[in-house]
């Protein structure tokens, strides 16, 4: 498997290998460059496929055979769409997972306690999901999931165990922060695009083509547009013989610390 590890390893015995034919034979400057662009293109790879596993393992869907899934909601808590979101789950019986942001807690505390009344589970979305996230240190990136986590016991009584990245973005700093925290990192097998997709119809075709057992679906309960085509993805996942169940009861895990 291609690992953080594996491939320093890989790239120090290149370079190793290298530092020696250049020696001897005088190996022109472009090589290194070469080397050095492709080890950039792979630590790319790395960060930005949260599936990858590159730096730490990440679950992304469950393995299993059974016409099971999983929906998940980001960016919320937020006075719009949540709790018309959280109505629509009502109303088809269905349990989700959302992965909050802790600067939403408090200014939407009703609802977030709502979440959690509900059914749903919460999970650690960061506190500020700041563009510049990744370039924290790792101290800042541990204190906003901390900080994230004493919101919602605040709120809810209980500590979120499940952690999603910023934009599914892992690097070394973010390895470190959530092996420290003890966090289960969970990710996705569908993004759902819906912060991007505009067009109803084309979303609503584009999740119901990618069903498949023990799917994770990626939504935000701060987009209209998933609104808009919650009732109709359910109901056609429901008569395709899909049973959407919680996510950490899909993917074995434990929710809360």
């Amino acid at each position: 498997m291609l690992t953080y590890r594996n491939t320093n390893i890989f790239f120090v015995v290149i370079l190793l290998l290298l530092a020696v034919s250049d020696y001897f034979y005088d190996i022109h400057w472009s090589v290194y460059l070469l080397v050095a662009l492709l080890y950039s293109v792979i630590l790319f790879y790395g960060c930005s496929y949260i599936s990858s596993n590159f730096f730490l393992p990440v679950i992304c869907a469950a393995d299993t055979t059974e016409k099971e899934i999983a929906i998940s909601f980001d960016d919320g808590p937020v006075e719009h769409y949540t709790p018309q979101i959280l109505q629509v789950l009502k109303d088809y019986d269905v349990k989700a997972a959302f992965f909050c942001i802790g600067n939403r807690i408090k200014p939407s505390s009703q609802i977030f306690k709502n979440l959690h009344a509900e059914g749903h589970i919460i999970g650690n979305h960061s506190y500020s999901h700041h563009f510049f996230f990744d370039l924290f240190s790792s101290g800042t990136m541990l204190s906003e999931l901390e900080l994230t986590n004493r919101i919602a016991k605040e709120e809810i009584g209980l500590q979120p165990k499940l952690f999603r990245p910023p934009y599914g973005v892992i690097n070394p700093k973010l390895k470190k922060a959530i092996e420290k925290g003890k966090y289960i990192t969970v990710g996705w097998s569908v993004r759902s695009m819906d912060t991007k997709i505009r067009d109803e119809e084309k979303l609503l075709k584009k999740i119901n083509s990618m069903l498949k057992p023990g799917a994770v679906f990626l939504f935000h309960d701060t987009s209209a547009t998933t609104l808009a085509i919650l009732p109709s993805f359910i109901q056609q996942a429901k008569e395709s013989g899909y049973k959407i169940v919680r996510l950490d009861k899909l993917l074995n895990v434990q929710a809360y610390a």
